[in-house]
């Protein structure tokens, strides 16, 4: 029995180089599905980080300028 263990040992860790081919088509659509998923990355990321500081400054724009108006409207 350990024998064939070490024998099954011995064949997987000395594996010899696999004789495949990537074609040009597979490769650029690997290249493609890589970059794609890192574009949704950094989208959702900027989608997570963006969208509530864009409502935060609107909210504050709003705020400063119905201030002001008010201001406008006390000095007549």
């Amino acid at each position: 029995m350990w024998r064939k263990l070490t024998v099954a040992t011995c064949l997987v860790l000395t594996a010899g180089p696999a004789a495949a081919y990537i074609g040009p088509g597979v490769g650029a659509g690997m290249i493609a599905t890589v970059l794609g998923i890192l574009t949704a990355i950094a989208l959702a990321v900027v989608a997570i980080v963006w969208y509530p500081l864009k409502r935060l400054l609107k909210r504050n724009a709003h705020s400063s300028t119905a201030t002001k108006v008010i201001d406008d409207s006390r000095e007549t």
